[in-house]
């Protein structure tokens, strides 16, 4: 009976050590369950992580697009200011001129015609009319300076959110 109870002791033992190896085991593999988790969880992150920075990219991208074709678009309008601006001159030169041989012509129709007060007083009506053609391209002038310099705060204000976002980035 005592070697019974020995082979049972031995075989209660025996299984008791399988147990133990048994829980060990399933402790070890719902550790790596964790780790595993974790791991799957920082890919997860990394891929959102990734697609952010792809998005951020695309949005800076796409930024830089338009801030290039604003800067064409600035460009075009300064040239076609330019050619505003000389054609003005011109006009000026041109009116310049045109009062210079008015006054001439005045001058000669006054000593050859001083009793035709009738021509006189139209010549003067031309160079009165002349003087609000001159006045109201110099408002045409300011109007488009008073254009360029919005288009110039709006460059600024462009270029400091280029600025803005490349620190950012």
């Amino acid at each position: 009976m005592e070697a019974d109870f020995s082979e049972m002791r031995n075989e209660l033992q025996s299984r008791d050590a399988l147990w133990r190896r048994i829980q060990l085991e399933c402790q070890q593999l719902h550790t790596e369950l964790l780790k595993i988790r974790e791991y799957k969880d920082m890919q997860e992150i990394q891929i959102k992580h990734q697609s952010s920075c792809v998005q951020l990219t695309e949005q800076l991208e796409n930024k830089n697009a338009e801030l290039l074709l604003l800067a064409q678009s600035q460009e075009h309008q300064r040239e076609e200011l330019n050619k505003i601006r000389n054609h003005l001159y011109r006009e000026e030169q041109s009116h310049r001129s045109e009062q210079e041989r008015m006054k001439t012509e005045i001058s000669d129709l006054t000593e050859e015609l001083h009793q035709k007060e009738i021509t006189i007083a139209t010549i003067m009506e031309k160079a009165s009319l002349l003087e609000r053609q001159l006045k109201m391209e110099l408002e045409m002038k300011d109007k488009l300076l008073a254009k360029q310099q919005l288009l110039d705060f709006r460059y600024k204000v462009i270029k400091s959110e280029n600025t803005h976002l490349k620190e950012m980035v």
